[in-house]
Parts: structure tokens; C-alpha cells; sequence
């Protein structure tokens, strides 16, 4: 019986659905029951809303009963499979609950959001929600994609811009993205902006290095500092604020 947001039973709150949805995937864990119907219209509207980036590979990937038990089989058989099921599906849906409670949410991600889709960059949008995605199963990576995130950004930039670049590190190419946009401290007289605007250019030259030391671009000694969840926050939003402030400064330079 297919059942809509109409249906008494159905619930209203997104982390109610999502509590719904990893209860379903237990169910089949332990017992291989699933209503699919409810299962296809939670997922549909999770692939399609904005925590699409936070949703556990399960459900991404998994579009009916035969494609979950497989998955789950995969994670765990024989015995003490339950077990071990049950708690990789907890530990996957820990990130989308914790969003959607407010735990894990920042304030600059619709922002950011925003400011990437007026500028109409398919490419940009999807390395955002990339960062987004491993902010915090992946802290080593997000920290990568958030350098590339703004490399992505000042290089669209240049490319409108019909400046050249070749091969350079992420401070040059700020560099050359800020003179474009009148951005450059060296084009500012007052000093409170020129110093403000050296500030940015130390954020993502630091955010290069960063990349270099934490992220998952190159191969590390036998003691590698290990980046936390919180430190892979600071540099997604970091670049999340640089590349929202590049691209509202270039849509209002082109307006």
C-alpha cells in the first residue's frame, strides 16, 4: 500500500523521518522486513532536500528490498551479524540526526548554499557538498576538498575574467582572483581594508598549507597529525566564507 504525507501514520518532522528511516533499515537488519513504499517515499524526499549530502551510503545507493539486504549482508553475516548491523547503521545515520537536532549544523552552510547556486556553477555546487558531506565522517578529506572548493571558485573567476593562469598554489591563485575583484590590499589606501583584505589572503594560503599537513592530497610520515571533526568544520566553513564572498563580490562587480 503506498502511502503519501497525507496518511495519519506518516510523520512531519524531517528528524522524525529520519528516525523512521534508520529504524526501516534496522528492521531489515534483523529481520528482513521492509514496506517499500514508505521506504521509496522517505528516501525520495531525503535524495531530494538539502541534508542529501548527510545521508548514509545505504540509502543513497539502495533503491529497493534486494539492493539493502545485499548491502547489509555485505557489512555482516552469520553470527552476530544483528549486532553488527544495528550498529553500522546507527553509526551512519549519527551525522543526519545530529544535523537535523541541531547538533553538527552551522550557520553558514545555507549561506553558502545560496551564494554557490547565484553563480551558476554545477561544478563549484558539488564540491561544496562534497566538504559538506565529509566534515564529519571524513575530516582528512574535507579538509582537501575545502582547498579545492576555493581553488574551483577563483579559478572559475579567472576563467570569466579571461585572466591566465597556469599551475599555481592556491595563494597565487587568490592572489590573482583578488586583483580581479579589486580585492588585492595593495589596491585599498584604508588601512582597516587593507588589512581585513591581507586577512583573506592569509586564509587561503593557510588553507593550502593546511591541506598540504592534514589532508588527504599526500602521503604522510609515520607520525601524521590527524585532523578532528572540528578542525575539518573550521576549514570547510572557512572556505565556504571565502568562496561565498568571491562570488557575491564578482556577481556584484557583473550585476
Amino acid at each position: 500500500m503506498f502511502i503519501d504525507h497525507n496518511h495519519q501514520d506518516f510523520p512531519d518532522t524531517q528528524i522524525e523521518k529520519a528516525l523512521l528511516l534508520q529504524n526501516m533499515l534496522i528492521g531489515v537488519a534483523e529481520n528482513g522486513e521492509l514496506d517499500e513504499s514508505i521506504y521509496l517515499l522517505l528516501r525520495q524526499e531525503f535524495m531530494n532536500g538539502d541534508t542529501k549530502w548527510l545521508l548514509p551510503e545505504i540509502v543513497t545507493t539502495c533503491r529497493d528490498f534486494g539492493s539493502l539486504w545485499g548491502y547489509l549482508k555485505r557489512v555482516a553475516s552469520g553470527s552476530g551479524s544483528w549486532e553488527a548491523r544495528r550498529f553500522h547503521i546507527y553509526q551512519e545515520f549519527t551525522p543526519l540526526l545530529d544535523y537535523l537536532e541541531g547538533k553538527n549544523r552551522s550557520p553558514s552552510d545555507s549561506v553558502v548554499l545560496e551564494a554557490l547556486s547565484s553563480f551558476d556553477a554545477e561544478g563549484i555546487h558539488s564540491v561544496w557538498e562534497k566538504a559538506l558531506q565529509r566534515r564529519h565522517k571524513d575530516p582528512d578529506g574535507a579538509i582537501t576538498v575545502s582547498r579545492t572548493l576555493l581553488e574551483t571558485v577563483c579559478k572559475h573567476i579567472l576563467d570569466e575574467a579571461s585572466v591566465a593562469y597556469a599551475a599555481d598554489d592556491l595563494s597565487k591563485l587568490y592572489g590573482k582572483t583578488a586583483e580581479v575583484l579589486n580585492l588585492a590590499p595593495t589596491q585599498h589606501t584604508e588601512q582597516v581594508f587593507k588589512t581585513i583584505l591581507g586577512g583573506c589572503h592569509t586564509v587561503a594560503h593557510n588553507l593550502g598549507t593546511l591541506r598540504n599537513k592534514m589532508g588527504d592530497a599526500h602521503g604522510h610520515g609515520r607520525n601524521p597529525v590527524k585532523p578532528s571533526p572540528r578542525h575539518a568544520a573550521l576549514a570547510v566553513n572557512l572556505a565556504g566564507s571565502m568562496a561565498t564572498f568571491l562570488i557575491e563580490t564578482w556577481n556584484d562587480k557583473n550585476g
